[in-house]
């Protein structure tokens, strides 16, 4: 029975070696091929060029576990499904087998007792619903009928929902399959409705076969690809039993370091707060171990914000003395027996998170001294209250005072900022 994230991706590529794939390692977190992202937000980004044609050295069919950075949806960080950094399952055909096969494996690792054995009558699927570009995916969708799917458990949905391809005008695209998982009170209802939120996604698989041109046509790739994607940190919560996926082990030793940190006895289930400080160090200790560092511009910059998020946060749950490099060392040492990229920039990571703590704090506590006087001097009675960009900007100017963090303190109080007003400014 599986029931850690280590023997699940253990599990994974031993199934997938037993179809004929081979396992290729976690590529990098910064892209070498796909200049449109930062970093790498899923499994397809090092692939592009054998996607698109080019042979890879291990063959046709591969198989692996990839680390993943997401910021786009960083708002919902700390919800029961959504993190920063995450792992990627993901089995691949190169222009070997299609829909059909892709779907028997998923199906077999699912619900077979060797493998997950997920009962079916706890599983929905989506199916590209079809459009003026591409028609209904009535293959997909058979497919699953073959299976002993109930059609009630088939969701036909638009191109918003079932529907991948990567950022940017051009490139490979095309229709998807999603599998869920019922999260609620048994029985799953007879009807899917992937809009309850206690239907979870855990699978995907992309049927790569189409090329979308410059003009926004769409022609049929001459290789067609399968691409998937399962999220260890989903599935791990939910083989565990677990409402959330801050839950499994992955995520209980930090925690037990935080609370120690705190001197507070450790809770059965971790306060969503201390989830906003958790989840940044994951993310921070990857990035820098392939290599970036925080600082100013691009993606440095990005990992600078991470890494302010969870002090910031930690600073409004009391946190007053370092946190980040003791909170790290526990990350590398949960990951580094598959990641051992983490053990190799151990004394970087660390070294890093603490010059950058100390420098953040200082900063922080003297713009929000500031920030507060500012708002004070607003009069309650009146409506839509807004800090003004010359204001915005002078924190930044006179305290480096990060603009994204006036933002997110204004809303919390009900104020607004005048981004325009600090783009004038800030050019000025």
């Amino acid at each position: 029975m599986i029931a850690t994230a280590a023997e699940l991706r253990e599990k994974y590529l031993a199934f997938f070696q037993s179809k004929g794939h081979a396992v290729i390692h976690s590529a990098s977190l910064v892209p070498d091929n796909d200049p449109t992202v930062l970093f790498t937000t899923a499994g397809m980004h090092p692939l592009v060029p054998y996607l698109l044609g080019e042979k890879h050295p291990a063959g046709v069919r591969l198989t692996d576990v990839q680390k993943c950075i997401r910021t786009g949806d960083i708002d919902d960080v700390g919800d029961a499904v959504h993190l920063t950094f995450f792992e990627m399952l993901g089995n691949w055909s190169l222009g070997d087998y299609f829909k059909k096969e892709a779907i028997e494996f998923s199906f077999e690792f699912l619900t077979s007792p060797e493998w997950l054995g997920f009962p079916l009558d706890m599983l929905g699927f989506t199916v590209f619903a079809g459009d003026d570009d591409a028609p209904f995916d009535e293959t997909a969708y058979n497919e699953w009928r073959r299976h002993g799917v109930s059609e009630k458990r088939i969701a036909k949905h638009p191109k918003k929902d079932n529907w991948w391809g990567p950022a940017g005008l051009t490139g490979p695209r095309g229709p998807d399959t999603e599998f869920f998982y019922w999260t609620g009170p048994k029985p799953a209802p007879e009807v899917f409705d992937p809009s309850d939120k206690r239907w979870v996604e855990i699978w995907n698989n992309v049927f790569m076969e189409y090329f979308k041109n410059a003009d926004g046509s769409y022609v049929p790739l001459k290789q067609k690809n399968v691409d998937t994607g399962m999220g260890v940190e989903r599935v791990t919560a939910i083989l565990q039993g677990k409402d959330n996926c801050y839950e499994p082990e992955l995520f209980a030793p930090i925690f037990a370091k935080l609370d120690e940190i705190r001197r507070v006895p450790s809770p059965a289930e971790p306060p969503p707060a201390e989830r906003l400080i958790a989840d940044p160090l994951p993310a921070s200790a990857f990035i820098m171990a392939d290599g970036v560092i925080p600082d100013k511009n691009g993606r440095e910059y990005v990992l600078r914000r991470i890494i302010r998020r969870a002090i910031r946060e930690a600073n409004r749950l009391g946190i007053n003395t370092n946190f980040c490099a003791p909170i790290a060392d526990v990350v590398i040492e949960n990951y580094k027996k598959f990641y051992p990229e983490l053990e190799a920039a151990r004394n970087t990571i660390l070294s890093e998170l603490t010059r950058e703590e100390e420098a953040f704090r200082r900063t922080l506590e003297r713009g929000m001294r500031e920030f507060e006087k500012m708002i004070a001097r607003v009069p309650d009675f009146v409506q839509n209250k807004v800090v003004s960009g010359k204001n915005a900007f002078n924190l930044y100017e006179t305290y480096g005072f990060p603009i994204e963090l006036t933002v997110e303190m204004a809303r919390e109080k009900n104020f607004s900022v005048d981004m325009k007003g600090y783009e004038e400014a800030r050019q000025k």
